[in-house]
């Protein structure tokens, strides 16, 4: 019996092993490629702050209200940095979340870290694909801290029905996004106010949004990243001025 104890014991260990090896091949994150690195830097008048948690992102000049953004499935916070850094370069301050696992389904409330911290400034909330539906989630629940939801290559479940919400949202989307489900995209729109704003990048794809190479089933891009990040940048900071903050021309102070 003890020799057939042994071979179970050792069958068993290397079950966990294999198991143990497809999870964390599975679990492997998109890295942030060399743009993306770059644009972590500091300089010409932008601030980056790497607390563990969060990147932020932040110019001389502050504007309300200030951007969270939930990282895509398995993919790095520092993958957006150039996003966020044109962002913070137009004046609003951008938090980006790092998530356990890389997966913002591990962590819908990980914005109340930046709530905390910032008790008297306003906030929209908004993510890149899985992490778009967990900002939709989180923004339905916190209604009084936050004044609109964006979506990036993503779109929002029941959990985060932001249909009769009040926000303004805004949805962009890749004319050559392989990724996202169209769908469950066009059916999600059930669970959106009827002025939403949606707006197609032509020629951009869904990792695009972020600086991390290719993604697997994603159509290549008909422009490059930097026109992406602009075209993303601009579409955000009139949704920002026109619907959410008509008068965040105003500087504001922490």
């Amino acid at each position: 019996m003890g020799r057939y104890r042994k071979r179970w014991l050792q069958g068993l260990v290397l079950v966990l092993l294999i198991t143990a090896c497809a999870a964390i091949w599975y679990l492997r994150p998109y890295s942030p490629d060399q743009a993306a690195r770059a644009a972590m830097q500091g300089g010409e008048g932008i601030t980056v702050i790497d607390t563990g948690d969060w990147l932020a992102f932040e110019g001389g000049e502050t504007r309300e209200p200030s951007v969270i953004l939930y990282p895509g499935a398995l993919i790095t916070a520092e993958s957006y940095a150039p996003l966020a850094r044109e962002l913070a370069g137009a004046g609003y301050r951008v938090f980006i979340a790092r998530m356990p696992l890389n997966l913002a389904v591990s962590d819908v409330e990980r914005a109340n870290q930046v709530l905390k911290a910032y008790p008297h400034q306003q906030f929209v909330i908004g993510g890149h694909s899985l992490g778009g539906a967990m900002a939709a989630r989180y923004a339905v629940n916190h209604l009084d801290r936050i004044t609109g939801v964006f979506f990036l290559g993503a779109y929002p479940d029941k959990k985060g029905n932001l249909k009769e919400s009040g926000l303004p949202v805004l949805s962009l989307l890749g004319s050559r996004d392989g990724v996202v489900n169209q769908e469950k995209y066009v059916e999600s729109k059930k669970y959106l106010p009827d002025d939403t704003i949606y707006m197609s990048i032509a020629g951009g794809n869904h990792a695009q949004f972020g600086s991390y190479g290719p993604q697997e089933k994603d159509q290549p891009a008909a422009i490059t990243p930097q026109e992406q990040w602009q075209q993303t940048v601009a579409a955000l900071k009139q949704w920002l001025q026109t619907r959410v903050n008509p008068d965040s021309g105003e500087s504001y102070q922490r």
